[in-house]
């Protein structure tokens, strides 16, 4: 299969999460000794999608700074103090093959609004898009398979955690009838991110000229369309809004039991041409 790009929206101030690091955005908290973003990242890399587009905002200094230093925080290397460009890196991290765009979206922009402004430099065709503080084994070849299959313009993937995120309404074939921002109690499906988007409708669903939250009118008007669909992921999935949330993730990360690493790194996939 084809490698697809993922946008992760990347530019929130989080702030329910803002008191265990101010100066870090929510996807550059660690779990472990790596920020979130990179376990999100890593879990699309073990499918073989290691193209992405990172829509900053709120501290994107931080996230390009992360990546800018990547190699050399990572692997052993080697330098002439005097030659300082000349550096020589020992061995070849699991990384080594990723591609990594960091676009400006704006500081505060919404989420709708990021996802067009970081998707304007990508070809037609599918888009991958998730959130950078959520993270599950979601079977990202699964999802592809799904979306591709449906031939809707857009998939979300399905998750049961508390109900406070916006619901989908599904029928018995997986079509999302109705999509609800948010209700105050639910015992059905969540938005859990990992979406999959047509570039087509991005264009068409999300106003160029307005902002725009990604989970109202756009998500809304694919579901009103008959153009939005659901992938069941029925297993673990954790979001990372709140210090306790986090505090969970760390636990299970320290306690090598971290539900989200099932598929690493067991998937071989070529080196990029």
């Amino acid at each position: 299969m084809a490698e697809v790009p993922t946008i992760i929206l990347c530019g929130g101030r989080g702030s329910r999460i803002s008191d265990v690091n101010p100066g870090l955005p929510k996807p550059m908290l660690p779990i472990g000794e790596r920020p979130m973003l990179w376990h999100i990242m890593k879990t699309y890399a073990a499918h073989g999608h290691r193209d992405f587009v990172l829509a900053l905002g709120w501290l994107g200094p931080e996230i390009r700074r992360y990546f800018l230093q990547f190699q050399a925080m990572t692997s052993d290397f080697r330098l002439e103090l005097g030659r300082p460009d000349a550096i020589e890196y020992l061995g070849v991290n699991d990384e080594s093959d990723w591609r990594v765009t960091c676009m400006d979206t704006g500081l505060d922009s919404l989420t709708g609004t990021r996802v067009r402004r970081a998707s304007h430099h990508l070809a037609d065709g599918p888009i991958m898009v998730t959130y950078g503080d959520s993270i599950g084994p979601v079977d990202i070849t699964g999802l592809l398979e799904f979306h591709r299959a449906h031939g809707k313009l857009a998939t979300v993937t399905s998750v049961r955690p508390p109900g406070r995120f916006g619901e989908l309404i599904l029928d018995s074939h997986g079509r999302v009838g109705r999509f609800e921002e948010k209700p105050q109690t639910s015992a059905g499906s969540i938005n859990g991110g990992f979406m999959v988007i047509e570039k087509e409708a991005i264009d068409a669903f999300i106003p160029a000229d307005t902002e725009v939250m990604l989970e109202r009118q756009p998500m809304a008007g694919l579901a009103a369309a008959g153009q939005l669909m659901a992938f069941e992921h029925d297993g673990f999935w954790q979001p990372m809004d709140t210090p306790r949330e986090r505090e969970l993730l760390e636990q299970l990360w320290a306690g090598g039991s971290a539900p989200w690493i099932a598929d690493w790194p067991t998937r071989e996939h070529p080196p990029r041409p």
